[in-house]
């Protein structure tokens, strides 16, 4: 088959990476991609976002499987968009992708559906959720309603906090429109987990775990990124606790969906706290996590192609894709190279060096690069990430830091303590 996938960060070059392994795909096409991509990759110029001309172009390059990375093309119809031009696409439909850029919608389907979640006021009037404010305890967690690139969510430890948080969401409106409305919920304590599950609507296929680090600085400090870092597998994450998320959450949640009207297919991403009561859901996401894919997906050590089609087809042969699916007795750990600045305002352009020479055990991801007459350069806040493999955890760090001193460009900075 000819693949197309839609996208041009680090999680797509990883989809890349791992379709390029499968003998029943022929060719792969991205759009727009990176040049970190090109060597397996067509590069189609394009933006991800506008729904209409992706779905041209896959139609004009007789695309067979379209698999949307990010969130923000799902959320305006991408899925859609191709399936009216006869291309099967990986994916939610724009309104299924609501449980992503709606968390007022996913609090409100757990709500109803008696999925674990933590409790939660919704609220359109900065005044009113003020109020709110002086009258709880704390810590609180203040959620912006639409998508805002993973940076919408503030843990606030005190009052004078929360009245930050609000006053950039709602007033200065910091993520834009995501910021109409707010959630405020209680703080729930213990161990997050990521769960991926790939879905046709009705049989729930989940990926193993993976822990992600969001805050900019070690020792979980600083503001929420997108993700520096992530590792897998998870050591608490044994088979009882795989069989409760998939049974109290995923599969109820994928149900959900359906009697909701809004059948669920592509990825759903569940991000989790394990508290003293089990399993809750933190949020939900429609797509792959990034950098979450980065480890996740070099660990499959079967054909990732037949499944993401099977899903899309929604015809019943997910269940026999399911079967085949097993894993590499091998830990993942991704160390995410980011730009000054990040993930406020940063700097481009940068000369990056020590691309040229990759470990067998280590996996380079390219985010941020662009290739030029001179070399690679930085164009984004997530330049790369740069995945070790190893028999476990502590190999595979060594092998992805090892990896890193001898990259280098201005003003690059990472965590230390992925996966520690």
């Amino acid at each position: 088959m000819d693949v197309l996938v839609v996208g041009s960060g680090g999680r797509e070059d990883a989809l890349v990476q791992k379709l390029a392994e499968s003998d029943k795909v022929e060719t792969i096409h991205a759009l727009p991609g990176n040049d970190g991509m090109a060597g397996q990759a067509h590069l189609i110029e394009g933006n991800a976002e506008d729904v209409e001309a992706v779905a041209r172009a896959a139609r004009e390059a007789d695309i067979d499987l379209a698999v949307i990375g990010p969130e923000k093309p799902l959320a305006l119809g991408v899925v859609d968009a191709l399936q009216e031009v006869g291309v099967a696409a990986f994916g939610p439909s724009r309104e299924a992708a609501r449980i992503e850029s709606s968390k007022v919608f996913a609090k409100q389907l757990m709500e109803k559906y008696d999925i674990p979640t933590a409790d939660f006021r919704v609220f359109s009037s900065h005044s009113e959720a003020v109020a709110h404010l002086n009258d709880r305890s704390f810590p609180a967690v203040i959620k912006a309603d639409g998508l805002a690139a993973g940076k919408g969510v503030v843990v606030a430890r005190d009052r004078a906090e929360g009245l930050r948080a609000l006053t950039q969401i709602m007033v200065d409106r910091r993520f834009g429109d995501a910021g109409e409305r707010v959630i405020i919920e209680d703080c729930l304590v213990g161990e997050e987990l990521s769960v991926m599950a790939i879905t046709d609507g009705e049989t729930v296929v989940p990926l193993d775990a993976a822990q992600d680090h969001k805050a900019i600085y070690d020792g979980d400090r600083g503001p929420n990124t997108g993700g520096m870092g992530a590792f897998c597998p998870v050591q608490f994450y044994d088979e009882e606790l795989a069989e409760t998320v998939c049974r109290d959450i995923l599969r109820p949640t994928v149900r959900a969906m359906a009697e909701e009207g809004v059948p669920f297919q592509g990825v759903l991403y569940a991000g989790l706290m394990v508290t003293e009561d089990g399993p809750e859901v933190l949020e939900f996401n429609c797509r792959f996590g990034d950098p979450e894919a980065q480890v996740v997906l070099p660990r499959l050590d079967s054909d990732l192609a037949p499944v993401l089609a099977a899903a899309a087809a929604a015809d019943g042969s997910l269940a026999s894709e399911a079967e085949l699916v097993h894993w590499r007795e091998q830990s993942a750990v991704c160390v995410v190279l980011a730009s000054e600045g990040y993930p406020l305002d940063y700097e481009k352009g940068y000369s990056i060096e020590g691309l040229d020479e990759v470990a067998e055990n280590v996996r380079l991801y390219h985010a941020g690069t662009v290739r030029t007459d001179a070399g690679w350069r930085t164009v984004g806040g997530r330049v790369l990430g740069v995945t070790g493999l190893g028999r476990d955890l502590e190999q595979a760090r060594r092998r992805a830091y090892r990896q890193i001193e001898s990259i280098r460009f201005s003003g690059m900075h990472y965590r230390t303590d992925i996966g520690r």
